[in-house]
């Protein structure tokens, strides 16, 4: 599942790059889902990237995140696995884009775009199965999972903060939350399975 979401979401991208149209019609425009009943932006917008660094830096943590999380779910629930796996990955895409909505519902001059919501919510799911499982920054500096996912959401909410690009760093954090709220209720043992990780303290 997480390479045919890669594959869909590059696919798209590299079309919408050569269309400005289909970018602006699939990006999530504020104006256009409050006033005008375009909710499928809600969605799509989650399949189109601003630039080259934005989509390689998502695809390149989906793609490395995903496979370990679907892996997961599938022990605990078999082939349903992957379709919550699924299901919690459009969800996050589309909850994500909800804040930016309401805030901007009356601005026609917004718009975002990009998959941030849904793999922020496969990294923070991960982070819970495997809190202890290095995360590596620019291929370089390697860090525990759960130290990575603090380091993450500060960073999100100081870009969101700034707001100076189509690219919705809000949906990061609220991305973020729908993981672990999905996964808890999912599986609510993911709670002391990720204390008990963690206090075993092999950080490094």
């Amino acid at each position: 599942m997480t390479l045919l979401l890669v594959i869909i979401t590059v696919v798209i991208s590299l079309v919408a790059w050569q269309r400005e149209s289909l970018l602006r019609q699939l990006a999530m425009n504020g104006y256009a889902v409050g006033q005008q009943g375009q909710y499928w932006r809600l969605l799509t917008s989650g399949f189109v990237h601003a630039d080259w660094s934005h989509l390689f830096f998502n695809m390149l943590s989906l793609y490395f995140m995903g496979p370990p999380l679907e892996h997961a779910l599938g022990q605990l629930f078999g082939p349903a696995g992957s379709w919550y796996f699924l299901g919690l990955y459009l969800l996050a895409v589309i909850l994500s884009d909800v804040p930016s909505l309401l805030r901007h519902k009356n601005n026609p001059h917004y718009s975002s775009l990009g998959a941030s919501g849904g793999v922020s919510a496969v990294v923070f799911a991960g982070i819970l199965f495997f809190p202890l499982n290095k995360i590596c920054l620019y291929f370089a500096i390697c860090i525990p999972g759960f130290l990575f996912g603090v380091l993450y959401l500060a960073y999100s909410w100081y870009e969101s903060r700034r707001a100076g690009s189509y690219i919705n760093h809000s949906a990061h954090l609220w991305g973020a939350l729908v993981g672990v709220v999905g996964t808890v209720l999912l599986h609510p043992p993911v709670v002391s399975h990720f204390f008990s990780e963690i206090s075993r303290g092999n950080f490094f």
